[in-house]
């Protein structure tokens, strides 16, 4: 039983070594093939990076009061001065009917003096007063005049105090986060909303200081990818920032995206990648690499059209759909093209 069942074993482990590309020599005929070569391929640095909003704000009160009116929820989208929320007035127009009634009591003092050194003047004219009189007459004057000045300026000041109850969008763009709720008591200074504009947005990456000392004069090359859309853009402008971290010494590098960029908004992951000059690299075309679960192959052609499989490390992807090598062949030996049709053939020869 065992001897004659052992010539069909024999060929059943031929048939699974040739499936997954070990087995020896075949024949090649009508595989197209491409040469594995040394080529001048543009070096790129890639850096994790962060999507954020050139334009965000943190809408804040100005003044103290409970929030009686909330307009807008995350993510609504607002128009410049459009009414995001109102606080309590109340205690406002109280401040500024006091300040009213300051004004009119100081334009009543304002008047009275205005007499006094009106009936003053006659006196003095008539000699029935002395100069110091008409000194003190002409000083309650000015003074009444200031009061009335003082007092106009703080009811303005209340009036103005009381616009600040009424909260309104400093520019066009989203909410990306509301931080208060109705009811909530609002002070100075404490965010309630937060804001930002999709159409100024950029990406933000810590460069090493060694690599990000030649970027100036490479700016021109930047690109920005985001992952989560699969799309890369060339920036409008980028802009390194002159210091560095004391902790990590890498300098900020910031992509400012252009406006019309769809689907992007502040906190995406992205990369950010800077050419940084050429060097010789060993590359194949993309279509000859063979994917099998976690391993990378080409499939070798000899000179005799022997095919093989060889397992390979990659590099990055070069701008001519090709491919770097970074062991596994070398310069001179051919690969197939189509990994399916030699595939094919190695099972043909399995058979």
């Amino acid at each position: 039983m065992g001897e004659g069942k052992q010539p069909r074993v024999g060929r059943w482990i031929a048939a699974m070594l040739g499936a997954l590309g070990l087995a020896g020599a075949t024949s090649a005929s009508a595989l197209g093939t491409a040469p594995v070569e040394l080529r001048d391929v543009e070096s790129r640095y890639s850096a994790d990076g962060l999507v954020e909003a050139i334009r965000q704000a943190d809408v804040a009160a100005q003044i103290a009061g409970r929030i009686v009116e909330l307009n807008v929820n995350a993510g609504d989208k607002v128009t410049k001065g459009q009414v995001l929320a109102r606080i309590d007035e109340r205690e406002a127009a109280q401040v500024v009917a006091s300040s009213e009634a300051q004004v009119a009591k100081a334009r009543a003092e304002l008047a009275n003096a205005r007499v006094n050194l009106d009936r003053t003047r006659k006196l003095i004219a008539e000699k029935y007063v002395s100069q110091a009189a008409l000194d003190k007459a002409q000083a309650d004057y000015d003074a009444a005049a200031a009061a009335v000045a003082a007092a106009k300026a703080g009811a303005g000041q209340a009036s103005t105090a009381r616009g600040y109850t009424v909260i309104t969008a400093p520019f066009a763009g989203y909410v990306a986060e509301r931080r208060m709720n109705l009811g909530d008591l609002a002070l100075p200074g404490k965010p309630i909303l937060t804001l930002y504009d999709p159409t100024a947005l950029r990406v933000r990456a810590d460069v090493p200081e060694d690599i990000a000392g030649g970027l100036r004069a490479r700016t021109e090359t930047a690109l920005a990818e985001i992952p989560a859309i699969d799309k890369t853009f060339k920036p409008k402008a980028v802009t390194v920032l002159p210091s560095a971290d004391v902790r990590t010494h890498t300098k900020e590098v910031r992509l400012d995206l252009p406006a019309d960029v769809k689907g992007v908004y502040p906190g995406m992951f992205a990369h950010v990648l800077f050419s940084t000059g050429s060097a010789k690299r060993l590359v194949v075309p993309a279509s000859a690499i063979a994917q099998r679960s976690e391993v990378a192959g080409v499939y070798v052609v000899g000179d005799d059209g022997s095919i093989r499989f060889r397992q390979v490390r990659l590099g990055e992807r070069t701008g001519d759909e090709q491919i770097e090598v970074l062991a596994g062949v070398t310069p001179g030996e051919r690969v197939a093209t189509d990994p399916v049709a030699a595939l094919a053939q190695l099972k043909a020869r399995a058979k």
